[in-house]
């Protein structure tokens, strides 16, 4: 077994058998090595099947609870049992340890989403042979993202855009239903895992998913979106939105993000589904062009 890399203020670490479980549920029929083939392997296996999605923490939230996923066996559990991922907090965490587990030299990172100032998203760094990586387990760009001195434009649907930028990085990702790439700034120095909890309990007051639903799983050539009462498909073919009854919103959740039934009745009972039928605020504008699009 590869030798996990330690760093001061670290979680617990994930236990072998769970680690062995989680792989065999990723669809990896053997251990990753810790080089840029197995990263790249773990995290597109990452990306293909485990979803983005709030459905614990509205439960959570609801009933007073302590947020879900605060440590890796919680979030790994849940999803291994009951098909839930997270959000970014509990999935950088789940990300990180399960790298670390395999002895990739992995550190903790957050970001401000929308460039706002706000610390308000959590990442992974990945340091390989000199060369550093985002491995984001919200983004899910299907392959980990090089941070250079250099502008990087990805090509395809799943692709991000990764601008050097102030000593880091802004990273453009394409998040359906937006019109358009929304930007990330990465701040450029590692956080505690003690600064990455308190950052999770601080998301109680105020996230963007503490209310209404939002749900995203890549699918091979589409991401597929349940967010507040509507489905996206989004592929190379362009992005198609519609509406949904309550019913089926609850089978989306279950068939298209992979939800288990007995979670969707709890997020039901808790309020949720009537949450997802809320007129959502307007998002703040992004006053910026990516790479892409400038002139």
């Amino acid at each position: 077994m590869n030798e996990p890399v330690t760093r001061p203020d670290d979680g617990p670490g994930l236990p072998e058998g769970l680690r062995d479980r989680v792989l065999r549920r990723l669809g990896l029929t053997r251990t990753p090595s810790p080089d840029a083939e197995g990263l790249g392997e773990l995290y597109r296996a990452w990306c293909s099947r485990v979803s983005f999605d709030n459905v614990r923490k509205v439960i959570a939230l609801a009933d007073g609870r302590e947020l879900p996923g605060r440590g890796a066996e919680d979030f790994f559990e849940a999803w291994l049992e009951r098909g839930a991922g997270g959000t970014c907090w509990p999935g950088s965490n789940a990300l990180y340890e399960l790298l670390r587990s395999l002895g990739f030299d992995v550190s903790r990172g957050v970001g401000s989403m929308r460039d706002s100032g706000a610390l308000n998203h959590a990442t992974n760094r990945v340091r390989l042979d000199g060369r550093t990586w985002l491995v984001d387990s919200s983004m899910l760009t299907m392959v980990p993202l090089r941070l250079s001195s250099e502008i990087h434009i990805g090509s395809d649907l799943f692709g991000a855009e990764v601008e050097p930028e102030a000593g880091s990085h802004v990273i453009w990702v394409d998040f359906p239903p937006q019109p358009s790439p929304i930007p990330c700034r990465l701040q450029p120095e590692p956080i505690s895992h003690s600064f990455h909890l308190e950052s999770y309990e601080r998301s109680r007051e105020k996230s963007a998913f503490n209310r209404r639903l939002y749900a995203r799983r890549n699918h091979p050539g589409e991401k597929r979106v349940v967010v507040g009462n509507k489905r996206v498909s989004k592929t190379a073919s362009g992005m198609d939105v519609r509406e949904l009854t309550r019913e089926e919103l609850c089978l989306a959740l279950r068939d298209e993000i992979g939800i288990h039934e007995s979670l969707i009745e709890e997020w039901v009972g808790c309020g949720g589904l009537d949450l997802a039928f809320e007129e959502p605020p307007p998002p703040p504008p992004v006053e910026r062009k990516p790479p892409s699009q400038r002139r």
